[in-house]
């Protein structure tokens, strides 16, 4: 019987579903399925019938342990960040399209940076977060610790940083990290179900409102908002906003394109 893939895809309308596919190594990712999510990710952010992408990890168990520890220590770590992308593609880039995180189990060191990576996390109660990489001398350098710095007040994101502990989906979702926190059988039907209502809404819009999102972590308010004035004109033109006024106008639903314009 041939061995499963690493990184399992499948599209649900207009959903692409990336799933971690090593459950017995804890979803850990050898070079193969790093170089593979990467691969995945790119394929969804250029077919434009794909709206968002939804990351997660085959059984209840992990839903990403990092990289593979014993690849690691045959061929020496590293191998599987891909270059300018990191950690299976994701934690060293932003991807234009929204991307949520199904948490199903832990998700540590390279798992837990892919999940800071995501836009959204919807988390099973028993789930599971944190960078253990100093407890085996490391360091969580393509993106956990980076992000940590900038999402959570430094008292907590030193103690992660720092010790090394595990903690629960509803102390990450108490912090802001998680939006959400559901029983684990509900886990897939709860993040469609955020996934889909996000898409009801103009998709350019969305990319417009996440890429300005992204500038803005990293600029001053002043110019943040500068930068939102400055492509006001492009937005306010665009079909979205003159359907979505129309619809407003004539008390209806408005009706939006359900693609990405080619």
């Amino acid at each position: 019987m041939p061995a499963s893939p690493p990184v399992l895809t499948e599209r649900r309308g207009a959903v692409q579903i990336i799933t971690f596919n090593r459950p017995k190594v804890a979803n850990a990712m050898d070079a193969e399925g790093s170089y593979l999510v990467d691969r995945f990710v790119r394929d969804a952010e250029a077919d434009p019938r794909v709206g968002a992408i939804v990351l997660t990890g085959a059984g209840d168990r992990a839903f990403c342990s990092g990289m593979d520890l014993k690849e690691a220590a045959r061929t020496g770590p590293g191998r599987g960040l891909v270059p300018g992308a990191g950690f299976c593609g994701v934690t060293e880039r932003v991807i234009e399209k929204p991307v949520i995180g199904a948490i199903n189990g832990a998700a540590v060191a390279g798992g837990f940076e892919i999940a800071l990576a995501c836009d959204m996390l919807v988390a099973s109660d028993h789930a599971v977060f944190g960078l253990p990489e100093v407890k085996r001398g490391m360091v969580a350098f393509t993106g956990g610790v980076q992000r940590l710095a900038q999402q959570l007040p430094r008292q907590f994101a030193m103690e992660i940083v720092t010790l090394g502990r595990l903690f629960p989906a509803e102390r990450m979702q108490a912090l802001g990290v998680v939006n959400r926190t559901v029983p684990r059988g509900q886990l897939m039907q709860e993040t469609l179900c955020l996934a889909e209502a996000m898409l009801e809404n103009a998709w350019d819009t969305i990319a417009f409102a996440k890429d300005l999102f992204n500038r803005s972590m990293d600029e001053p308010l002043g110019e943040a908002i500068a930068r939102g004035h400055a492509d006001a004109d492009r937005l306010m033109r665009s079909e979205a906003s003159k359907e979505g006024i129309k619809a407003y106008a004539e008390h209806r639903t408005p009706q939006f394109r359900k693609e990405e314009p080619q």
